[in-house]
C-alpha cells in the first residue's frame, strides 16, 4: 500500500473493486483501462490490495501476458503479496520476482541465496526475462 493515508475507506474500495471485477468480468484490458482512469491515491492502494490478484497488477503494469504457469501463479495469489515478492519465472538455476516498491513494478533475479539483477519500471519484465534466458549467464 501507499506511504500517504488513503482517501478511500476499505468498505470503498471494496465496492470501487467489486465494481470494477463485475463490470469487466474475465477482460483484464478492461480491468486495466479502468483502473488507469481511477484517481493515483486509490490505484496505489487497489493494485497491491487482496482484492485484485498479482497476475491483474501484473498485467497492469506490463500490459502482457507471461507464459501460463507464471500467469496461473500470479492468478492464484492476492495483489497484496507483491508487496513482499512473488516467484514468477524459473529458468535454470535462477529465479524472476516480481514485487512493487512505491507504486512502480521491479523485478528481482535470484539465484536463491543472493540477488543477480533489479529491474524496474515499464520494462523491468522483458529485462528481466531477457536476463534469465540469456544463454551466456546460464552456463
Amino acid at each position: 500500500m501507499s506511504d500517504t493515508p488513503s482517501k478511500i475507506s476499505y468498505h470503498e474500495l471494496v465496492s470501487l473493486a467489486d465494481d470494477l471485477l463485475a463490470s469487466c468480468e474475465e477482460d483484464v484490458s478492461c480491468l486495466v483501462t479502468k483502473i488507469d482512469h481511477l484517481p493515483e491515491e486509490i490505484r496505489s492502494e487497489l493494485i497491491v490490495s487482496d482484492l485484485l490478484n498479482a497476475s491483474q497488477t501484473f498485467f497492469y503494469f506490463f500490459r502482457v501476458l507471461p507464459d501460463v504457469l507464471a500467469w496461473e501463479r500470479m492468478e492464484l495469489e492476492p495483489a497484496s503479496a507483491l508487496v513482499q515478492g512473488l516467484m514468477i519465472e524459473e529458468c535454470e538455476l535462477v529465479e524472476l520476482h516480481f514485487l512493487v516498491r512505491g507504486n512502480k513494478p521491479v523485478m528481482i533475479v535470484s539465484d536463491g541465496e543472493q540477488v543477480l539483477a533489479t529491474f524496474s519500471g515499464r520494462n523491468a519484465y522483458a529485462d528481466g526475462m531477457e536476463y534469465i534466458q540469456n544463454p551466456a549467464f546460464n552456463s
